[in-house]
């Protein structure tokens, strides 16, 4: 059983990436339970709810949103370029298609009309929170995926006149879910437990989804923004005063970071909540053979990415002059510590060994490859992972915290001291400074995010946006971070990778050998040894024979302002109920 509620879990948590092949919200389940014999103790409410976990199924065992879905972002560059990416998205045309899914909401809604007739006060406040936790993330991803959506909180019968109801405005489903995490919060026992949803998953969740709606408000004109961050401030507070989780910091800021994402079991230091998997015992997972394989993934992170570490010293990389020509070796030196435990920088070895990896720029198409949460050897293989997935950490409250109060205008010093200067210290690096921010913004970051909040705080909201992409990247939040503060347009800004000045012969590690041999069709003049040996005709560059990586060379990035911050819902959806209109610009 409890291989089975963590399996489900994932499933849950992507419920937008997923579909269930039975979504009409009117058919009874084969399996239903009879409400006149069941709910009658504790054991059925948890055995009820832990049946939430399996309610949407995992597409494929390869397939994990935690540390895939930066794929489909400006932050990874997958071997092909995904259609979110290239603006190429359609309208489904199968009822229930595209994450237009509703079943699982009956079955929870199901439980919360029957499970009052157990007796057992404390359970009823446990698993009833449980439910309302999973029906709180359900409208939550419904919202961001889709916006308006029809409201359902009662379970509905064949002839109900709800099932062709219209969509509710996301002001009051966003209402209705904020009332459901705080019934969550106030119900679920605060235990710090890794692998089940407590009281602190809640905050947790509370916390991502008010940062959320609330800065997707103030950014695309919806009032009432503040309540939403409000509520954000205050549950990453809770979650920080509780105590309960501090940061992972064993081995010190130059392996803290990669080892808390690489070890294969998960603890309760800065873990909130976490799919736990096994080497013995199945299901395993495929993320590390993405990362490694140069047909499967070949996982590259763009230069752009790397350009926004700051220096060890806390100044702009990007205020170097000539930066945007750094050779590899020299522009990984004296950087933020996380840079190098992201991706594979000069001394790279494979998590757990010493000896030096050899370069190989055939499994990552901008050069640069990604190693955070890549784990042990024997995990490299296709669907070989065994390691634990981090899907709540207590990194990320610190960051809504000050996130959140920074957009509201009540940020002040000693509230980053109390959160993106936690995570800077564990790496290493110097205090994010909030007058300095703000006298200096960063032109590197403007041309990222050009509608940013305007005001006086515009310098450190873009510094807590540096902080936020470089944490936690690769845990499936840039596109919706993206999305939230309306900048669809970063999409198009050029994803390129290493910068090579000419054709030839390039040292990677400054040992004196050749790592990288870059030709146009005569390799002939590799020196033997080097471990990678690229075509350019197959592997472009900007310029023909130099400049940088170019993989998405020839395909079309577009980003329609008029319709790409909200998802399609499927055609035959709207047939079958004239009173839901599609989003705008949708056809």
């Amino acid at each position: 059983m409890k291989k089975k509620i963590y399996m489900a879990l994932i499933g849950l948590i992507t419920i937008g990436a997923v579909s269930c092949k039975k979504d009409y919200l009117n058919v009874t389940p084969p399996d239903k339970i009879d409400a006149q014999t069941f709910f009658n103790n504790a054991t059925d409410l948890q055995v009820y709810t832990n049946d939430f976990y399996d309610l949407v199924p995992v597409s494929s065992g390869l397939v994990y949103t935690v540390y895939t879905d930066d794929a489909s972002s400006d932050n990874i560059l997958p071997l092909l370029a995904t259609d979110r990416v290239k603006g190429a998205r359609v309208t489904p045309v199968a009822r229930g298609s595209g994450g237009w899914n509703f079943a699982a909401l009956r079955s929870i809604n199901y439980f919360l009309a029957n499970y009052g007739k157990c007796p057992d006060a404390a359970a009823k406040q446990k698993y009833g929170g449980i439910a309302r936790y999973f029906r709180a993330y359900f409208y939550y991803d419904k919202v961001k995926t889709f916006g308006d959506v029809p409201l359902y909180t009662h379970v509905l019968t064949a002839d109900d006149p709800d099932l062709y109801r219209a969509r509710d405005s996301r002001t009051v489903v966003m209402d209705t879910v904020l009332a459901d995490i705080n019934y969550a919060i106030a119900n679920i026992p605060k235990t710090v437990q890794v692998n089940t949803i407590t009281g602190y998953t809640a905050l947790a969740l509370k916390a991502r989804i008010c940062l959320f709606e609330g800065t997707w408000r103030k950014y695309h004109g919806i009032a009432n923004y503040q309540t939403m961050l409000n509520e954000a401030v205050s549950a990453a507070d809770a979650l920080i005063s509780s105590g309960a989780y501090k940061l992972y910091t064993a081995g010190g800021p130059a392996t803290a970071y990669r080892d808390y994402f690489a070890r294969i079991d998960q603890d309760a230091t800065e873990t909130i909540l976490a799919r736990d998997y096994n080497k013995t015992f199945p299901p395993t997972n495929g993320v590390n053979y993405f990362m490694t394989s140069a047909t499967g993934g070949a996982y590259g992170i763009p230069k752009d990415m790397i350009n926004t570490y700051l220096m060890k010293d806390g100044t702009r990389f990007t205020d170097i002059p000539n930066y945007q020509t750094k050779q590899f070796y020299d522009e990984m030196q004296n950087r933020d510590p996380r840079l190098t435990q992201t991706t594979a920088g000069p001394d790279f070895a494979a998590y757990g060994e010493t000896a030096r990896e050899p370069v190989n720029l055939s499994i990552t198409t901008t050069g640069y490859r990604v190693i955070k949460a890549l784990s042990t050897r024997d995990q490299w293989v296709s669907n070989g992972g065994y390691a634990d997935f981090i899907l709540f950490r207590y990194a990320e409250a610190l960051l809504v915290y000050a996130e959140a109060k920074a957009e509201l205008g009540t940020l002040t010093q000693a509230d980053l001291d109390k959160s993106v200067n936690l995570l800077r210290a564990r790496a290493g690096m110097p205090n994010m400074n909030m007058a300095a921010a703000n006298a200096s913004p960063d032109p590197f970051l403007l041309t990222q995010y050009p509608n940013v909040d305007k005001g006086a705080n515009k310098g450190v909201i873009l510094e807590i946006r540096r902080e936020r992409r470089i944490e936690m990247f690769n845990e499936g939040l840039r596109w919706d971070d993206l999305m939230r503060w309306k900048e669809g347009k970063k999409i198009e800004q050029p994803l390129l990778g290493i910068y090579f000045p000419s054709l030839g012969a390039f040292d990677f590690n400054n040992d004196g050998k050749t790592d990288v041999y870059l030709h146009n069709g005569n390799a002939s003049g590799a020196p033997t040894g080097t471990s990678s040996i690229v075509n350019v005709t197959q592997k472009a560059l900007t310029n023909g024979t130099s400049g940088n990586f170019f993989p998405l060379k020839g395909i079309t990035i577009t980003f329609d302002e008029n319709k790409d911050y909200l998802y399609p819902i499927p055609s035959e959806d709207i047939t079958l109920n004239p009173k839901i209109v599609q989003n705008p610009g949708w056809k």
